[in-house]
């Protein structure tokens, strides 16, 4: 250890780089012996060189605001997460089972529905859910396969342990700062990875663009791949255009596309009509055909559910597939992989309470002092309550909401989240984060993911807001070969 690393502590908390005696991991020991060989003031200078290739290459995402649109450069820690091969082989095999059983359960919701015939998931939940589309009963997509990618949020308790603590199904974001962040990391710290051999994340768009093209409903051509955005005004609008630039796929809002006659997709080009064979969508549902769900949706496509009932255009993810994007469809994730696969669950869940229960909303209710309380079907850290640290203002209100609705809220213990060190005015300091790995699924079966995903690192000290829209900000994961150790 040297003067950089001294005094760095995390107590009570499970740190990614030191252990409890405040020895270096070892996944991350040639790290912090090299770190600390740089220095506070090094490390600076780096992280200027960080921000510098941040607004060089132009990597950033949007805030809505009261105040209008703000883009902001994307906010990057230079100390990097580690995390060892063995270890992420098993969170690897997590995800694909859980992944695995959501895509059945989805496919058997919008079919014979037998999970709730078996009495193993309640009519209520479905019947109450925001994203279920009746529009969507009784099509079957290639393979089966609704919820081609996924991007999960791991968190680790106090003991080091994974939680998976929600899935994200309709239209995950965050894939190209994984990528981006990985570019800067290289381009600020080229001697570190000179010394180390870190497993690659550069393959994500080749990986997807597989999978996509595998969905073709044209199998005697190379296939059309368009990526649909809402357009400039959306805050992941840089990630559509790096996945469609990564991938070689056309950049579409919903005006660029037509549905003919033959009930096929076309997209307008200088050159006339040219079939599109695959859309991944970044629009949700409601707005992606205006014929079959918002009539005032001016960001799809109209007649865009016909062509895929059709069997004439694959969409990605499937629309429907929110359906399982719902806090309350996550508590039951455990018997659906009992219930499918005959398998315990590999990656648990975060201990989670239904406030549609009785007994379990009186739990709630009694405890908002000490517990998260989330909406079933919100994002990006909006509309939950931090019991430990909301006012007595802020909790009664919530136990209005929850008494109001009690369908729409959950709650779960306040974990204790693992930190890192973090870059702050020089010194390293303990911040709370969490981890998005993506999930790719393909109709022959394959499952993909990535090797580490996206680190999201609460900037402010002691908060465990990690999402970059309330000021969190983003590491570069490091799956670091077992032998590097």
């Amino acid at each position: 250890m040297n003067d950089f690393w001294q005094g760095y502590r995390s107590p009570g908390f499970f740190d990614e780089l030191f252990d409890d005696g405040g020895s270096p991991r070892a996944s991350a020991r040639g790290l912090i012996r090299q770190l600390g060989e740089f220095g506070g003031p090094e490390l600076s200078n780096r992280r200027t060189a960080a921000d510098l290739s941040i607004k060089a290459m132009g990597i950033t995402f949007t805030v809505y605001s009261d105040a209008g649109m703000i883009d902001r450069a994307w906010p990057f820690d230079v100390l990097p997460r580690t995390i060892g091969e063995t270890e992420w082989q098993r969170v690897r095999d997590g995800l694909l089972q859980r992944v695995t059983a959501l895509n059945m359960f989805i496919a058997d919701l919008y079919g014979e529905q037998k999970i709730i015939a078996d009495g193993v998931f309640p009519r209520e939940v479905l019947e109450h859910s925001v994203n279920f589309r009746p529009e969507c009963v009784g099509i079957r997509p290639p393979g089966d396969i609704w919820a081609h990618i996924c991007g999960s949020d791991l968190v680790r308790d106090g003991q080091g342990d994974f939680y998976v603590l929600e899935d994200n199904l309709r239209v995950p974001s965050g894939v190209s700062y994984m990528v981006e962040n990985r570019l800067v990391s290289k381009r600020v710290f080229p001697e570190l990875f000179e010394r180390h051999t870190i497993l690659p994340v550069d393959d994500y768009a080749s990986e997807l663009l597989d999978a996509l093209n595998a969905l073709s409903p044209r199998k005697d051509v190379t296939p059309n791949v368009a990526v649909l955005t809402p357009g400039v005004y959306n805050s992941a609008f840089f990630e559509h255009v790096w996945l469609a630039g990564q991938m070689g796929a056309e950049l579409v809002q919903g005006s660029d596309l037509y549905v003919d006659r033959d009930d096929c997709v076309y997209s307008h080009t200088i050159f006339g009509p040219q079939r599109v064979d695959v859309i991944y969508r970044r629009v949700d549902d409601a707005f992606i055909d205006p014929e079959a769900f918002r009539p005032d949706s001016m960001l799809g496509t109209k007649g865009l559910m016909r062509a895929w009932r059709a069997g004439n255009v694959a969409i990605a993810n499937a629309p429907g597939a929110g359906v399982a994007d719902d806090k309350v469809v996550y508590a039951y994730v455990p018997e659906m992989i009992r219930y499918y696969l005959d398998e315990d669950i590999k990656l648990p869940n975060v201990p989670t309470f239904l406030c549609m229960d009785p007994k379990q909303r009186a739990h709630v209710l009694a405890n908002l002092d000490k517990l998260v309380v989330k909406p079933a079907n919100e994002s990006g850290g909006y509309g939950m309550l931090i019991g430990p640290r909301a006012t007595d203002a802020e909790r009664a209100q919530f136990a209005d909401l929850i008494k109001r609705n009690p369908r729409n809220y959950i709650a779960q213990p306040t974990l204790a989240l693992s930190t890192s060190p973090t870059l702050i005015d020089g010194c390293a300091a303990p911040r709370h984060v969490d981890l998005r790995p993506f999930i790719v699924s393909r109709p022959d079966g394959g499952g993909f993911v990535t090797m580490g995903g996206l680190t999201r690192v609460a900037l402010r000290e002691g908060s465990l807001v990690v999402n970059s829209s309330q000021g969190g900000g983003s590491k570069d994961t490091w799956i670091v070969q077992d032998e590097e150790h």
